[in-house]
Parts: structure tokens; C-alpha cells; sequence
């Protein structure tokens, strides 16, 4: 997949296309990323994607922007995935934040990306003051040349498959829902990093990764799995969050591997969070937490045996 930061060239061809944030990047994003590729292969054209960094709620309200699910890089991952061919990644700042409706269409949608065919999901807005929406966008298409299509919501049980579930369901430590959501188990992606090595002294040796998410959309003690390019898939327990008995104060993953002894430092890991053992707590002392984490090891196999 071809990534480009801006609209500072034109696209190498015409293109079908969407927009949005696709934080999460679920059922309902995924469902909308088949119908891309389908139409941009009827077409012969690149199935193009254009998103936004940071997220705008992030931009107009960080003090009260929602916990983010994914990463930009996790974000492109799952793109790739699902057959995008070209991601245009949109700094989100003030100068773009007060683009017109009718100067996105023209300079961003027209101009630069060369639009064929626009897919949207049914609650995409944009342009200042998000007065483009859809009935402004299929008017704008007639004008100049390009189709314009909406996406219908996902439904699942009876709810409209969304962030903002999926964040709920994060929340309240319902793993399962989350996967149904997402069509995988939720997972956060990130470098193996040197911590202070104090789980290697309570004899739950970690591999720790630096957390970007902040504020966390969910935290606690977990089962998971954990997926390195070109490996073998690994089962294990997992805290994350700020390590309060520590003192800690940023967000942290620290993964205890089963039956692993190898050295990763540096590694690129994926871990999947597949059920929820307990929230994370303050010990008294590291004797408390050490026998806790025992018994959390203990869960977490006893889960997987039981799977």
C-alpha cells in the first residue's frame, strides 16, 4: 500500500474513494473497505483512503477527545489488510480544520485525488464547520464528474456497530464483544522497549512496550496472545496500564510470555487481549504484587486451557 502525507501532489490516477477517521478500523469500517475495493476494481482504479491525523475531536477538544483504539500505524496495517491501495494520511490542523466544503471538494477531492467514485460512510461530515455531508457531496459530484455512494451502518444483535461500542465494550472488560465488533480480538502493536527489569526479579520476566493510546480505552490485567512478524503465535498475561504500586504514571504493556526465554528487545509485537482477569490494582508491597501475578499467570493458562 502507497501512503502519502498531504495532498502536497497529485495522485499518480484517477481513484475510488473514502474518507474517515476508522479509528478501530471495525466491522462497519471493514464492510465499507470491501465495498471500496469492489467498486474501485469495476472501475480499474486504485481503492483509495483518505483519514485524519490527529483524529478532529483531538484537535477541537484534546482535554476531552475519546481514548483512541488504534494507532496511525496499526490504522495502515489494517488497511493494507482489506486491499487498500492508497492511504492519504491528512495532517489535521488549523489550516485544514477551516477548509471549506467547497475547497475540500475542489482542491482535495477533485484536483489532487482525481475522484471517480466517493464512498462514505452515512454519518461522514466535513468541510468548516462540518457542513459537508452527503446530499452536499452528491451535488457536488454531478457538478464535476464523479459518482457518490453511502454506506448503510452495520447491525449486529441489534446495534449499530460503531467506535464509540466498541470503546464501551473496551471499557467494561467485555473482550468478546469487542472481537464480535472488530471482527478480531482487540490488539495494540508496539516495539519491545528496556524497562527496570523488576518482573524478571519476581521471576515473570516482561516484555514491555510503551503505550501511544492517552488516555487508555481500557486497562487491567489480561490473557492474550502475542504475534511477532514471521513467529509463532504465543500465549501469555498481560498488564496494562500505569503500574500504581510502582508509582507509575504513564501508560505501560508489560506481557509475561509463557514458556519463553528468547531475547526480543526490539521486536515489533502484536498483542491480542482476549479476556479480562481482573482491573489493575495498588499492592502494599512487592510481595503482594508478586504472589498476585502468580496467581493471574495461573488464570490466564487455566483460560487458555479451557478455550
Amino acid at each position: 500500500m502507497l501512503v502519502f502525507r498531504g495532498f502536497h501532489r497529485p495522485s499518480p490516477s484517477a481513484t475510488v474513494l473514502t474518507l474517515g477517521n476508522f479509528d478501530g478500523v471495525h466491522r462497519g469500517h471493514l464492510a465499507l473497505l470491501e465495498r471500496l475495493r469492489t467498486v474501485a476494481q469495476a472501475h480499474g482504479l486504485p481503492a483509495s483512503l483518505v483519514t485524519f491525523e490527529p483524529h478532529p475531536r483531538e484537535f477541537f477538544a484534546p482535554d476531552s477527545a475519546p481514548a483512541r483504539l488504534t494507532t496511525l500505524r496499526e490504522k495502515l496495517r489494517y488497511f493494507t489488510l482489506a486491499g487498500v491501495e492508497q492511504t492519504y494520511v491528512a495532517h489535521f490542523n488549523q489550516a485544514f480544520a477551516g477548509l471549506s466544503a467547497d475547497a475540500f471538494v475542489e482542491q482535495i477531492l477533485v484536483q489532487c485525488l482525481q475522484v471517480r467514485h466517493v464512498i462514505i460512510g452515512d454519518d461522514f461530515r466535513f468541510g468548516a464547520g462540518r457542513l459537508g455531508d452527503f446530499a452536499y457531496l452528491q451535488a457536488a459530484g454531478r457538478a464535476c464528474g464523479f459518482a457518490v455512494e453511502a454506506m448503510k451502518s452495520v447491525v449486529l444483535g441489534g446495534e449499530r456497530v460503531s467506535s464509540s461500542v466498541v470503546r464501551q465494550a473496551l471499557a467494561e472488560g467485555d473482550m468478546a464483544k469487542a472481537a464480535t465488533l472488530l471482527g478480531r480480538p482487540y490488539a495494540i502493536d508496539g516495539r519491545v522497549v528496556h524497562g527496570r527489569k523488576l518482573g524478571r526479579q519476581l521471576g515473570f520476566a516482561t516484555a514491555n512496550i510503551y503505550i501511544r493510546h492517552n488516555p487508555l480505552p481500557m486497562s487491567g490485567v489480561f490473557a492474550v496472545r502475542v504475534l511477532e512478524p514471521g513467529g509463532p503465535v504465543r500465549q501469555g498475561v498481560a498488564n496494562l496500564g500505569i503500574r500504581p504500586t510502582l508509582g507509575g504514571t504513564r501508560p505501560l504493556l508489560e506481557v509475561h510470555i509463557f514458556d519463553f526465554q528468547g531475547d526480543i528487545y526490539g521486536a515489533h509485537l502484536s498483542v491480542e487481549f482476549v479476556h479480562k482477569l481482573r482491573d489493575e490494582m495498588k499492592f502494599s508491597d512487592l510481595s503482594a504484587l508478586q504472589a498476585r501475578i502468580a496467581a493471574d499467570a495461573v488464570a490466564a493458562r487455566a483460560f487458555f486451557s479451557a478455550e
